[in-house]
């Protein structure tokens, strides 16, 4: 079974070096920075299965890194602190941390609480994850909140709705009648266009929006 992808936040280079190096010989994938104001569009870009985050970091402290990525960031957060007098259990977990450890870090009981929380985060997801997710008119791409023009998801809904089917040029076009007045077969290129873009998708040959030759378009949405 593939191990999780870990994102480690930390600033002191030998810390990252002996945990990069304890945890990539467990089988974890490791991916290290040392700025907590790297650590926002690290998260986006990379989407780890768990982040360590370091408490004391340079730019943005972080407790701030961490409620920044709870607007977006659903798997688990463990925090490391200096000692127990840097912050209460009780505040760390409000901001938005699953589990948190003193330094100097044991080996085996970092390992034994990734294990725990990955666990858990498994348990909580659905049975067949979806790259693209509807709720409560919000889109969100592999767990990452997507901003999207009306224009754009009503295009995208008309695809998950025939998620698996081929949509007609036709079918776009009804679909952004009355969002947008030019809805031209230019337009309805340039509309998925930019959908792949802001799904990561806009390289050929296409993963989530195929084209099918003279048909329309499909979704692939596992």
């Amino acid at each position: 079974m593939k191990k999780a992808h870990v994102l480690l936040v930390e600033d002191d280079a030998e810390i990252s070096r002996l945990t990069t190096m304890y945890l990539e010989a467990e089988g974890y994938t490791v991916t290290t920075i040392d700025d907590g104001a790297l650590a926002i569009d690290s998260i986006v870009r990379i989407n780890p299965d768990l982040v360590i985050l370091d408490l004391m970091l340079p730019r943005m402290n972080g407790i701030e890194v961490c409620k920044k990525a709870r607007d977006f960031y659903t798997n688990p957060i463990l925090v490391l602190t200096a000692c127990d007098d840097d912050i209460s259990e009780v505040s760390l977990l409000r901001q938005g941390a699953d589990d948190y450890l003193v330094k100097p870090l044991k080996p085996h009981v970092l390992v034994a609480r990734i294990e725990a929380l990955t666990r858990r985060s498994m348990r909580q997801q659905p049975a067949v994850d979806k790259v693209i997710e509807i709720h409560s008119q919000q889109v969100f791409c592999r767990g990452i909140k997507l901003e999207l023009t009306n224009a754009e998801f009503e295009m995208l809904k008309i695809l998950v709705d025939n998620e698996g089917d081929i949509v007609s040029r036709e079918e776009c076009c009804q679909a952004l009648r009355g969002i947008d007045y030019d809805f031209s077969n230019r337009s309805i290129d340039m509309r998925i266009s930019g959908l792949r873009k802001k799904l990561g998708d806009d390289q050929m040959p296409y993963q989530i929006i195929t084209t099918v030759r003279n048909k329309g378009y499909k979704l692939i949405n596992d």
